[in-house]
Formats: structure tokens, sequence, C-alpha cells
């Protein structure tokens, strides 16, 4: 027997929580592949119906099974060094910076890919500074990838030879087509599950640069705003945000001026 389809109630019951919980906003044509990533659960519960899974996700003791919702819902595409332009600017702000310690923070880092690029070129341009990166996603799967930090060489290809000699481990055996970030690295940085449509934890302190780059896409104007706004009194007052190049703070009402592609700061 065909178990039965996700339903339009069901599909924007799903997507008013998403919105609730994230921020994020689905498009109508989303519900097959909502359905897709959800079914796993559906059946680990016995449910009979999508109507049936949604009534657990709505009841009030179920913050659990909302949380693995989140995670199945939540898109992670990313890469290393993706958009270079982006990682060709902040090498030449940082050599301009003095003194250190600096604080930087990818705030929608998925799997890692954006975090330990940073932390290649940070290591490299400032190989003797005290510097910090933090690494945020809502996903915990996804961080539990990026502490991992196991990646097949296929998704590897953009990282240039010399830092995969210096930086990295290629695996033989059971790992042979992986690899590894070295220790030297991971020790560099801490990986935190962090919801940015929440407000942050009041210790977290401000950072000099803030990637926050392809996560934007999914938000209407309104939820733009908000993530945005939340991040600001934590980027310092010489500091750079750093959005997608797909995406624009154009038409919001923040306090920030552009001074690169996709790359803002505080204004005066």
């Amino acid at each position: 027997m065909e178990f039965p389809a996700l339903e339009e109630t069901e599909f924007r019951q799903i997507r008013d929580l998403m919105r609730r919980v994230s921020g994020i906003t689905m498009a109508d044509h989303k519900r097959q592949l909502v359905a897709g990533r959800l079914m796993k659960r559906v059946r680990a519960l016995a449910c009979g119906s999508f109507a049936d899974y949604v009534g657990i996700l709505l009841a009030p003791a179920s913050d659990e099974e909302r949380r693995l919702a989140v995670d199945l819902l939540t898109t992670n595409e990313t890469y290393f060094f993706r958009e270079e332009g982006h990682f060709q600017f902040l090498r030449q702000w940082a050599q301009q910076q003095s003194p250190p310690p600096l604080r930087f923070w990818s705030a929608a880092c998925s799997s890692g890919e954006e975090v330990y690029s940073l932390a290649m070129l940070l290591s490299d341009v400032l190989p003797q500074a005290n510097w910090q990166l933090h690494g945020s996603d809502l996903c915990r799967h996804a961080l539990q990838t990026a502490l991992a930090a196991v990646y097949p060489l296929s998704r590897t290809e953009a990282i240039p030879e010399a830092w995969k000699k210096r930086y990295c481990l290629k695996g033989i055996g059971e790992m042979d087509g992986y690899l590894q970030v070295g220790a030297s690295l991971r020790r560099r940085v801490a990986f935190h599950c962090l919801n940015l449509n929440e407000p942050l934890p009041s210790d977290w302190g401000q950072f000099d640069v803030i990637f926050l780059r392809n996560m934007l896409i999914y938000f209407d104007a309104q939820g733009k705003q908000k993530i945005v706004q939340g991040l600001l009194p934590h980027l310092s007052a010489r500091g750079l945000l750093f959005v997608g190049h797909s995406e624009s703070l154009q038409g919001l009402s923040l306090p920030l001026v552009p001074c690169g592609p996709s790359v803002y700061r505080k204004a005066s």
C-alpha cells in the first residue's frame, strides 16, 4: 500500500514551524522535498501518515523531534574557498590589521568547509598572530561533520596543493579517498550550535569579521532584517560583515555601508 502523500495542510504546518523555529521561509514548490527529507523520521516513528507526524511535531513535549526535523530540512550546501574573491579581500585586510588578537566568526558554517578555509588563510597570513575562529550553525548533524573535519577528496579540489600538504592529512586504507584537516588547525577553531533567529548568548562578544554567506537567500526581507540586526552588536567598530555574492542588504534599514563586493562595515 502506497504511503499517503504530504498534503497541503500538513505542508503549511511544517512550513510555519520551520519559519517559527529557524526564521527560514520555504517556498510552495518545496513540498516534495520536505516529504522526502522527513520520510525517514516518519517511518522511524511508525507514523501512518504525515498528519500523524505533524501531530508529534506540534506536541509541547517534542522539542527534540522539532530539532531533528529542522536539521533534516536545513540546506547545507557549501565547499572550500567558495566565492574566492572574499578570501582575497580578507587576505589584504588581515595584512593591514595590527595589533592582533582578531576574532572571526563563520555564522552559518554548515559542515565546516568555510571555517577551515578561513583557518588555512589566517594561518598563512598571520602564522604567529593570536587569532580566534568560531563557526556556528543550527544543524547539529552538519556540525558533527565540521568537528570531525573529514571530507571526500572530490570536495577538496579548491584547496591549494601546498596547503593540502601543510594543513591536511590524506586518508589511507579504509579512509582512502578522504582528507582530514590537521590537528594544528582543528585546535584553533571552535564550533557552536546557534540559532541566529534567537537571541545570541550574552557572553558571545564582538568579532572583527563575520561571514554570513549564502544564508540570507532563505529569508524574506523581515527575516533578513532580524538576522542581521541580531548580529550587529557582535560586529566590532572596525569589523567587516561578508554576505554571499548572490545576496543583498539593499532595502533593509541597517547601519551598514558597502566597502567591497558583498562586504559591509558599520556606518560611522
